[in-house]
């Protein structure tokens, strides 16, 4: 006797897969935020804030031999910050953070490593995302209030990892593409300089980690540039404390 076609092995399977491909497809559609089209629909999470300002991000450190470097240059222009770090990397370099805080920038949580989550573990995420925030709480005796995803993937397990760790998810509005082998101050400054507004926050690295070799020089060479260009516009540099963005999640 024949298979029924209700009930052939094709259909069987597919009706086992049919759970995990919407548990995959509930995981993974959140991170469309990524894109700049749907990023824009979403200005709070995009780090849009007080038209007159404009807040200045770092990702991947702290870097014992590039981040030292960013923070003198901040200091000769007189602007403040927010760094997103990596917990692993906090732990390694404990100096560096508290450095960074003692001249007065911000610290921000951009997870416990930089890797891509692109299968569902929000229990791993949850006790990731704890410990990272917990890292800088303990070297800086401040519990840090954002966070950034790496590459901005912000799944649906990671965004409720943020509340349970009591973070706000920011990503960008504009960034310096100074992640490339090929980028030099004038590329990191147009690139920025292509999406920069009021009330927009900026994406810049200040360690090659994840990046070319060496690449971190470009954002440092641009950065006076960028800052000139936002106070020539009648815009405030800050960090996101300073930018009119409620800082704990909704």
């Amino acid at each position: 006797m024949g298979t029924s076609r209700g009930h052939s092995p094709a259909r069987r399977t597919a009706a086992a897969l049919a759970p995990a491909a919407a548990v995959a497809a509930a995981h993974i559609l959140p991170a469309a935020t990524w894109l700049p089209a749907v990023r824009r629909r979403f200005p709070r999470l995009a780090g849009e804030g007080h038209p007159g300002h404009v807040a200045l991000t770092f990702d991947d450190g702290p870097d014992p031999e590039s981040t030292p470097r960013f923070l003198d240059a901040l200091e000769v222009l007189g602007v403040r910050a927010t760094f997103f770090v990596l917990g692993d990397s906090v732990v390694r370099h404990p100096s560096v953070v508290r450095e960074t805080v003692r001249r007065g920038h911000e610290l921000a949580v951009h997870g416990w490593s930089h890797d891509r989550p692109w299968l569902p573990g929000p229990a791993e995420d949850a006790r990731a995302l704890l410990r990272a925030a917990g890292a800088v709480r303990e070297l800086t005796g401040r519990a840090p209030r954002w966070y950034r995803p790496p590459y901005g993937i912000l799944t649906s397990g990671r965004w409720a990892a943020a509340r349970t760790a009591g973070l706000r998810p920011v990503l960008w509005t504009t960034w310096g593409r100074d992640w490339t082998a090929d980028a030099t101050p004038a590329s990191v400054r147009s690139a920025v300089a292509a999406g920069l507004r009021g009330g927009g926050t900026v994406l810049l690295h200040d360690t090659d980690r994840m990046s070319a070799p060496g690449c971190w020089r470009a954002a440092l060479g641009a950065l006076p540039g960028i800052v000139r260009t936002c106070h020539g516009a009648g815009l405030s540099v800050g960090p996101l404390a300073d930018h009119g963005v409620r800082g704990r999640p909704a």
